[in-house]
Order: C-alpha cells, then structure tokens, then sequence
C-alpha cells in the first residue's frame, strides 16, 4: 500500500490550474513537494485533506479514498499552527487527548521538553519557532502513520529548521511511516 497515490488531480481557479498532477507517496518514504510560491504545493496539501474540492481525478491516502480516511493516522502541520491565542500547552493537550483516540501524553511531553516549551506561556507569546514546534508536537503525539507539513520549516531560524529535520529523518526509521513536505527551501528536502 502507497501512502498517497494522486491521479490526474485538477484544480481550476480563476488565475491559477493545478493540471493533471499525478504523484505517489510509497510507505516508509520522504517525498518532497518543491516549488516557488504559487506553484500549487498547498493546493495540492489541501486538496488531499479535502479542505478544498477537486475537479478531475483521484486521492488515495494510506489505502483509502481521501474523502474517508482515518484522519486518526495523519499528522498535520500547516503554516499556520492554528492554535487559540489564549492557551497555553497544558491546556492544549487538554483538548487534544479529547480530539485524538491514540494521544500519547508521554510523546507528547516528551517533545515539550526536548523542544524547551514552557508549559505555562500562552500560545500568543510563542515566536514563530516554537509555534512550528508545538504544532509537530502535537502531530506527533497521537501515532500518526503519515505526516503531511505544508511550509513547515518557512520562517524559521537554521538551528530550528535542523532540529525538526532530525525529527522527520527519526519517524521515517519506522518503515510503515511517510512524510509529505512542501517548502521552497530546497537544502532542507536534499537534507532529509
């Protein structure tokens, strides 16, 4: 079975078509998606979370049509982390062992202190950094099969961006996971 499998997917918008794009994701692989801005890298992320409808073709993820699939097996990290200004990481996980059936609160803590995130702090108060950092945490903490992380590391100083790539090369050691990783930084998709 194939992570993602993509076939003949097409978006038209008034100034902009997502053509045709036809990609396979094998399982225990790293692909990236490359492109300049506005080359339908997050098109296609949200096309296969299905948060925008397609008009032609196909999306697999992880053996099922994207429409169904166990969204309890996909991490997701986004540009924009999307967690309310006024929480802080207590009770984030508060909220996500509720959301999440496999949450692990030791994975979870565990990222929490290797990432130094101060518990207390409100999410408003986080730099860019540790927002992208809270948000792979959470990803990560409830067993996910497939990560799939739009401009993860855009923003972000080298120290940073390197610890997450040392992170995404660990997940894949396990051969049934895969990672899905759109950025314009070239060098962090040669470096994983």
């Amino acid at each position: 079975m194939n992570a993602i499998e993509i076939n003949g997917l097409t978006k038209h918008y008034e100034d902009f078509t997502l053509d045709k794009l036809t990609l396979t994701l094998p399982t225990g692989c790293i692909m990236g998606l490359v492109g300049e801005n506005g080359a339908g890298k997050s098109t296609t992320i949200k096309l296969i979370l299905g948060m925008i409808k397609k008009n032609e073709g196909t999306i697999t993820v992880l053996g099922k049509d994207h429409t169904v699939m166990d969204k309890e097996d996909i991490g997701i990290v986004l540009d924009e982390v999307g967690i309310p200004d006024c929480l802080n990481i207590v009770q984030v996980e508060r909220i996500m062992k509720n959301i999440y059936k496999k949450w692990d609160s030791e994975v979870y803590n565990s990222y929490i202190k290797r990432f130094d995130l101060p518990p207390k702090k409100k999410f408003k108060e986080f730099s860019k950094g540790m927002k992208m950092k809270l948000g792979m945490t959470i990803a990560l903490s409830h067993d996910p099969k497939l990560l799939i992380l739009d401009e993860a590391t855009a923003g972000l100083d080298p120290v940073v961006r390197d610890d997450l790539l040392d992170i995404f090369t660990e997940f894949t050691r396990d051969e049934t996971h895969s990672i899905l990783i759109s950025s314009h930084i070239v060098s962090d998709l040669e470096k994983i």
